[in-house]
């Protein structure tokens, strides 16, 4: 599955619409346009007719280079600094197993994957980049005949692309967060058939940092379809909708779902639906508590387990102020939610069991089950909010990121466009160097063969 197990995804794992993609329904018509050229030209029996100078100078013989038949060596890299976390290459591969080849005459697919040399890395693998695009990382690199897997250059740049951003992105959120946990939780700002391939970056960043800074977070993600090619499923808070279902009523609102849903699903209470986030949490406490403790005193211990409010999460909007929070007149340090707010959740929850009424031999136990429950922050979260946070030692536990996940800009350093050359091409059994200038074949000491 990744540098992490030394395996490899399974081409079934990522359901690709092999019939079409072998067509070049996925691919840009100027790649098709190439594949028809150099086809007809093979079936001419076209020779090489032009000229090339740094080759005439190595005393080659360019006359009888069948050109139509080309063999060809493509690298695939990508450039941002100071490195990328990759991922995507086992969907390439899948790519390039399932559809290199061609229709003959007879509209019967010839495969010819196994004619060609592969060496790829694994996802998880660092791709270091310094400025010089002479001097690139490569992540996959092929030899073969070019027009075999010329139509696949743009769906495979699209997967490594896309899956590497994400993972990247994700591993800059980590190290900002230094190894809480960050909940994946940017499904709903994208389309649905990709959830698959972003939650797996996500993972493989996950396990990336763990490894690199020997930590141990964890990867949570918030749709099934996130953790389907890792094994993962979809976990989550409760949602504002559920509670304007129970008229705006949090603490009925988390009632009805510990008494309803199994106890292995975390109670994190949504707590900003009154803006109110100190109030409603307290209620929520105090609620969820009191039947808690009914439950331990009547001998029921497992049924207690449901009663055990894992966190709370303050969502407030960037326009808002929450009421626990004294205006200061800076919507920073005023809205949505800031340190001021989450030092004064952390405080309220810690000696919420002050204020209740306990007989002696439950203190302990109530100061335990209070001082345990985590705050979770969403609303706006990304790398810079998250390093501000850390460094004011702020008490949030855990971290939600959405669509900053999926950040792809140039002037913030988040972009992971991948490209694809020709480096060298084969001519009466040698290879040489051809690439455009400012481009050259480079090595990759974890590229493996596939």
């Amino acid at each position: 599955m990744s540098l992490f197990d030394g395996k490899r995804l399974p081409v079934s794992a990522f359901k690709l619409d092999i019939e079409r993609m072998r067509r070049g329904w996925y691919s840009d018509k100027y790649f098709l346009n190439i594949v028809r050229l150099l086809t007809d030209l093979a079936k001419q029996g076209y020779r090489f007719g032009g000229s090339n100078k740094d080759l005439s100078d190595l005393g080659v013989d360019l006359a009888n280079v069948d050109t139509g038949n080309i063999e060809v060596e493509m690298q695939w890299f990508t450039r941002r600094k100071p490195f990328s976390i990759v991922a995507g290459v086992d969907k390439s591969l899948a790519m390039l197993e399932s559809c290199t080849g061609y229709f003959d005459d007879s509209d019967q697919w010839q495969d010819t994957y196994r004619s060609m040399e592969v060496l790829a890395v694994h996802d998880g693998a660092m791709a270091p980049y310094g400025g010089d695009a002479r001097n690139v990382w490569p992540v996959l690199k092929v030899r073969g005949r070019y027009r075999d897997f010329a139509m696949l250059e743009t769906p495979t740049l699209g997967a490594l692309t896309r899956a590497t951003r994400v993972a990247t992105n994700v591993y800059d959120v980590l190290e900002a967060a230094d190894g809480k946990d960050v909940l994946f939780f940017p499904a709903r700002f994208d389309a649905h058939e990709i959830q698959a391939s972003d939650g797996y970056a996500y993972h493989i960043a996950v396990q990336a940092y763990n490894t690199r800074h020997n930590k141990q977070s964890k990867s949570i993600v918030s749709t099934d379809a996130q953790g389907d090619w890792w094994g993962g499923a979809g976990g989550g808070t409760v949602a504002h909708a559920a509670i304007a279902c129970f008229l705006g009523d949090t603490v009925e609102t988390m009632m009805a779902y510990s008494s309803v849903l199994p106890p292995s699903v975390p109670r994190i209470a949504l707590v900003d639906f009154q803006n109110d986030c100190v109030g409603t949490s307290l209620g929520v406490m105090k609620a969820m508590f009191n039947r808690y403790r009914e439950l331990v005193d009547s001998g029921k211990e497992e049924e207690a387990q449901r009663f055990v409010l894992f966190g709370v999460r303050p969502d407030t909007g960037g326009t808002m102020r929450d009421v626990t929070v004294p205006p200061l007149g800076d919507p920073n340090l005023d809205n949505g939610v800031n340190p001021r707010l989450c030092f004064a959740m952390r405080e309220a929850i810690d000696s919420a069991f002050e204020t209740w009424e306990l007989p002696l031999r439950w203190l302990d136990r109530a100061r335990e089950w209070c001082r345990s429950v985590k705050i979770t922050v969403t609303g706006g979260f990304g790398p810079e909010k998250i390093r501000q946070f850390e460094a004011q030692g702020v008490p949030a536990d855990v971290y939600g990121v959405g669509s900053s996940l999926f950040s792809n800009c140039s002037r913030c350093g988040t972009n992971n466009d991948y490209t694809a050359d020709i480096v060298r091409a084969k001519i009466d059994g040698t290879w040489y160097d051809l690439a455009k200038i400012g481009r050259r074949s480079c090595e990759n000491r974890d590229l493996e063969p596939v």
